[in-house]
């Protein structure tokens, strides 16, 4: 007789549905719908994380191409200017090189009219040199 279904088996069974019910509608149910707002909660954290991480990569992968396109953009800019730099350097020196022939030539014809009139005088220029030296080294023949 130690488990016989008897009548407070019975009351005890519908004490413990009730008591369960009670505790269902005002413990449980309460404690399941926090559990899950929880967990929504969590998910969209997670969520909204893995779409910053992702958002952050995407723009240093923008941010580095941006810099790579300015590296090579300077680098062509550079490159034009040396050039460019080149280019004067080169026209420079051409027009400098010009100017310097230029007045060489201008130097050389000055020299070359200088020269013709003096020509005719050559001889005589010659005589009065040769006399002021010989005056010079030989005073007394001069005299």
């Amino acid at each position: 007789m130690f488990l016989t279904p008897d009548g407070t088996f019975w009351v005890q069974l519908i004490n413990f549905a009730v008591f369960y019910a009670i505790l269902y509608v005002v413990f449980l149910r309460p404690v399941q719908h926090a559990i899950a707002k929880r967990r929504e909660y969590i998910e969209s954290l997670t969520h909204d994380y893995d779409h910053a991480q992702a958002e952050a990569t995407q723009l240093r992968a923008q941010a580095e191409a941006v810099r790579a396109d300015a590296r090579r953009e300077s680098d062509h800019l550079l490159a034009v200017a040396r050039n460019e730099g080149g280019n004067e350097s080169a026209k420079l020196a051409s027009e400098y090189a010009d100017r310097v022939k230029s007045i060489v030539e201008r130097a050389h014809d000055e020299v070359q009219k200088e020269v013709e009139a003096v020509r005719p005088r050559e001889a005589a220029l010659a005589q009065e040199l040769a006399e002021g030296i010989v005056g010079r080294v030989l005073p007394e023949v001069h005299a």
